[in-house]
């Protein structure tokens, strides 16, 4: 990886990188192989994490956060995690990622300080919940229906591939609470105690992602506080469209550290593999397949960094950053698409083999393009966002 540009980082940001590299090399890392056969790892990987200062990144310093912090430190950390080669383990060790920036930014004050600082410091674990088996990236077709009793809603529905889904101490459900209205119309979030009576859970078994926590739940008559309600009631889809921003550039960022992932593991490859007499990187096609990998990830690299940079930026934030932002996950997830392939073919028979990083990473390939909008999707949007 080229040196980190001086004009975009601050010692700070290079010292925080190197915390969670040497968290990843220690508590991750030896473990990863171990842990993705299993389909799980340790609960206390959370606390681990948290103590890092992992769980607060973008969280406020009251509820445990880590205080003001920007999208670089994402990134950075991103690419640290990444050299553990397991998608699923970051998906899960960081669902409260995009569990709980719908708490922080929409929650009561009392609900805030009742569910935030659990979270952050590793004890309990949150977890998104709206896509659904009908809907996929069609939001705004969600059936879960929350139906006012009294002082509460009564939740009854259904959500799939759901990232700690089975683990998880609370879910924010996106719901539908006028059943007149149509599309987007009607819509809210609610935080939903993942313990309460009415809620099953069955685990969902993965092409990647294996030590990620995925399941399917069912809600059935779900008596949930009205005062657990995330934003304005029927005003829950500015609250997801809100989420998807970070969620976009998290993917992208994790995107890009596995696909640096592969392109130097075929890298070191390359210069010590003989055949045909000579390195791999002695011979013109290796070199030129090299250079393709190479030439892919410093494009996504100045993507992301332009795009962390204008997420700072009060003056950025329009449509044109979500149109950048959907383009950004595109080009990302093809550049580990492309890295991925790439390695295990410039590694040949060993790239295929259980229990390597680019093996791992080649299996996680597709839940990237897919995970927070499909490439499909993100092209509609940002078509829409830019005015046609």
């Amino acid at each position: 990886m080229q040196p980190l540009n001086p004009n975009y980082y601050t010692p700070d940001h290079i010292a925080f990188a190197d915390t969670i590299r040497k968290f990843t090399a220690q508590e991750i890392t030896p473990f990863a192989h171990d842990w993705e056969e299993a389909e799980t790892f340790p609960r206390e990987l959370y606390k681990k994490a948290a103590n890092v200062g992992l769980l607060g990144l973008g969280f406020d310093e009251q509820y445990g956060g880590v205080g003001k912090t920007d999208a670089f430190y994402v990134l950075l950390s991103s690419i640290e995690l990444a050299k553990a080669g397991s998608g699923g383990i970051c998906a899960s060790l960081l669902s409260h990622s995009i569990g709980a920036p719908p708490i922080q930014h929409f929650a009561s004050d009392e609900v805030k300080a009742r569910v935030l600082p659990s979270i952050l410091s590793g004890e309990k674990i949150s977890a998104l919940a709206i896509t659904e088996p009908n809907g996929g990236s069609d939001v705004a077709a969600l059936q879960t229906r929350a139906v006012r009793d009294g002082d509460n809603f009564l939740v009854t529905g259904e959500k799939i591939y759901i990232t700690s889904g089975m683990r998880a101490d609370y879910y924010s459900v996106a719901v539908r609470t006028d059943p007149n209205a149509k599309g987007a119309a009607g819509i809210s979030m609610l935080l939903i105690d993942a313990h309460s009576p009415g809620i099953t859970k069955t685990q969902l078994h993965k092409t990647g992602w294996w030590a990620s926590d995925t399941a399917q739940i069912h809600f059935d008559n779900v008596r949930v506080p009205a005062s657990n309600l995330l934003g304005a009631e029927n005003m829950g889809f500015f609250v997801i469209m809100n989420n998807f921003n970070m969620e976009r550039f998290f993917l992208a960022a994790s995107s890009y550290g596995f696909a640096l992932v592969c392109y130097e593991e075929a890298l070191e490859w390359a210069q010590q593999r003989k055949t045909f007499g000579k390195r791999l990187i002695d011979h013109q096609v290796m070199r030129h397949k090299l250079v393709d990998m190479a030439t892919q990830l410093a494009a996504t690299r100045a993507l992301l960094e332009d795009t962390a940079w204008r997420l700072g930026q009060p003056d950025q934030q329009g449509s044109e950053l979500i149109a950048q932002l959907c383009m950004l996950k595109n080009v990302a997830t093809r550049t580990m698409q492309f890295c991925a392939d790439a390695g295990v073919q410039t590694l040949g028979g060993m790239g295929f083999m259980r229990g390597t990083r680019i093996e791992r990473i080649y299996r996680d390939v597709k839940v990237n393009m897919i995970g927070g909008g499909a490439e499909e999707i993100m092209k509609d949007l940002a078509g829409r966002q830019l005015g046609f």
